[in-house]
């Protein structure tokens, strides 16, 4: 049963019986009513009234009126100016109820198969090999991961991959520095990450470089001249141009350093539970797009430069002009780019893929994305930059170079930890072993993380606080895991008393909804819809902010409603039931922002 098409087909009938006008179904618009106000779905009567030649307020109450008179969906009205709020029939809601909790029984997702074509790339994580992940790659990570499992749940063919930076004068500035400080140094006699050791040796390079800098300054040398002439900074330019050249020695040495940073990348993605179907290396990639430079000077899209080099004038596009490939005939990353867009297609031949980059790089998509559409390139339609804000902490921005960003792993220890407090605090464990406790805490630290970065816009910078992340109340991953365990408590207590969990006929005898449960009813029907929606705008955020809405409502309910202390037996199993399909809905709407619920807590 879909509520909206229904209310829409009655509103269609009774605009044409009182104004004898044809409104079209694919015309009206419901949106949700105001918390303020009674109803559920509100008709929006301004862009009508014209046609029933009086004002919008007195079109709503004769609407109203005409809908409540004819209608076997509406029961009451209000009219709030032009707004036309209305209320649902008990009965479509206890209706609604069982159509949900029967569905939900049969699959995860319910009212969602998996029968679309459709197939998407997302493209994530993208880190450096030169540092280990921080809190902006964990954005990123959960952005890419959270918005794949929500295009999954839309029934599209999703293929995660990753593509590594590998290569370049960043990387080549810890292994040079490496070569000169490292003293033969390994992950294993150092006692940290391979990733953290090469990150260590990116820090060392900037202090060294730093410091040669200040001395040529003090002879009397520019800055801007300094920052070019610098010994430290000539070596690793040298080291590129061999690695380049495939010198065995920078080869060995690039081999063996990337190697440690694989693995390190590979215990963070565990621990956090993202994977991928396929991982790039820019290293295999950074020759690629050459040709298409050619094609695109032979179609007379791009103009070569008296200097050689190729560029493209984009200033009737608004935009100006763009490199496409230096004058020496190296690429640029306009050039890579063109290239792993042909072979990302090549490899999966898809119908979306979308790009989770910060928004510093919003221009070079927007370019991008053009100059595809120029090319004739089929797929350039459905490319979709997922640009998102950058992470602040209340100390302030991070920056690499200096060593003072926040590590992925130490912040992941610290969340736990601190979840560990909380939990301990508040005496949540009861009955734990060890074991199951450390798992809880795990479960709460990495969720509360989670959550906090996926329940913000994508598009809007944020400020991350650890402390509020964790706390029991309040709009957070612990608040939400919390509920989904005080209902599982509910269903085993339920199960102890041999209660048919299963035999939903007592949802048949159900009369009427008290006004917590009709919420909570309203938010269950509306699941679907906010998948839909979280996955057109790739906004993991509607999700969260469901989920959060979900587990208020439900607790309203928890506190206004007795459940156990209900004499009547078919309606404490009907609260049961309706309980653990609430519990359910949390854990799969959780689920799709890649975090976990307990059992118990």
């Amino acid at each position: 049963m879909d509520i909206e098409k229904l209310i829409v087909k009655d509103i269609v009938d009774a605009f044409h019986h009182l104004y004898q006008h044809n409104l079209e179904a694919d015309e009206i618009k419901l949106q949700p009513t105001r918390k303020e106000f009674d109803g559920s779905h509100t008709f929006v009567v301004f862009p009508y009234a014209r046609f029933a030649k009086k004002s919008p307020q007195d079109t709503a109450q004769q609407l109203g009126e005409q809908l409540k008179a004819q209608s076997s969906v509406v029961k009451g009205f209000n009219v709030v100016k032009g707004f036309l709020n209305l209320e649902i029939e008990e009965r479509i809601w206890i209706d609604l109820l069982q159509n949900v909790v029967n569905t939900n029984k049969g699959s995860q997702i319910y009212g969602l198969a998996p029968t679309a074509e459709d197939k998407v790339v997302v493209e994530f994580s993208s880190p450096n090999t030169n540092k280990p992940l921080h809190l902006g790659h964990l954005r990123n990570n959960f952005l890419g991961d959270s918005v794949s499992r929500i295009l999954e749940a839309n029934g599209k063919q999703v293929r995660r991959v990753n593509l590594v930076n590998d290569r370049g004068i960043h990387i080549c500035k810890s292994m040079l520095a490496y070569e000169r400080f490292g003293k033969g140094e390994t992950p294993e006699s150092a006692g940290i990450k391979g990733d953290k050791l090469v990150g260590k040796y990116y820090v060392e390079f900037d202090k060294h470089y730093k410091a040669q800098i200040e001395q040529l300054k003090a002879k009397g040398m520019e800055e801007e001249k300094a920052k070019k002439e610098a010994p430290l900074i000539k070596a690793a330019q040298e080291m590129l141009k061999k690695w380049e050249e495939g010198d065995q020695e920078v080869t060995q040495l690039w081999n063996k350093m990337n190697h440690w940073v694989y693995e390190g990348f590979d215990a963070t993605y565990k621990s956090i539970n993202v994977r991928f179907d396929q991982i790039y290396h820019e290293s295999e990639t950074y020759l690629l797009g050459k040709n298409i430079v050619e094609e695109g000077l032979e179609k007379g899209i791009f103009f070569k430069k008296a200097d050689g080099s190729v560029w493209i004038d984009l200033s009737e596009d608004g935009l100006d002009e763009k490199l496409v490939l230096r004058a020496d005939g190296t690429s640029v990353y306009m050039t890579q780019d063109l290239g792993t867009a042909d072979l990302r297609y090549q490899d999966y031949p898809f119908d979306n893929l979308v790009y989770v980059v910060g928004n510093e790089q919003d221009y070079h998509f927007k370019v991008l994305f053009l100059i595809l559409k120029k090319l004739g390139r089929s797929y350039a339609q459905g490319l979709h930059h997922l640009s998102y804000g950058m992470v602040d902490l209340p100390s302030g921005k991070m920056k690499s170079r200096e060593g003072t960003v926040v590590d992925a792993d130490d912040l992941i220890a610290e969340m736990i930890s601190t979840a560990k407090a909380h939990t301990e605090e508040l005496g949540k464990i009861e009955g734990f072993t060890e074991e199951q406790a450390e798992e809880l805490y795990k479960i709460l630290g990495i969720g509360a993380l989670k959550y906090f970065l996926l329940k913000v816009d994508p598009k809007k910078r944020m400020l991350f606080n650890p402390e509020e992340s964790v706390q029991f109340q309040g709009n957070t991953a612990p608040f939400i895991q919390y509920t989904h365990a005080r209902i599982s408590a509910i269903v085993r207590k339920a199960q102890e008393m041999q209660l048919d969990l299963d035999d939903t006929t007592a949802l048949d005898k159900l009369e009427t909804l008290h006004p917590a449960e009709l919420e909570v009813t309203k938010l269950l029907t509306e699941f679907p819809q906010k998948i839909a929606l979280a996955a057109h705008d790739y906004a993991p955020s509607v999700i969260a902010q469901y989920a959060y809405d979900l587990a208020k409502e439900y607790n309203r309910f928890y506190t206004e409603v007795s459940i156990f202390g209900e004499e009547n037996k078919d309606l404490l199993v009907s609260r049961v039931i309706f309980s653990k399909t609430v519990a359910q809905t949390i854990k799969t709407a959780m689920s799709l922002l890649g975090i976990q619920v307990p059992e118990r807590m």
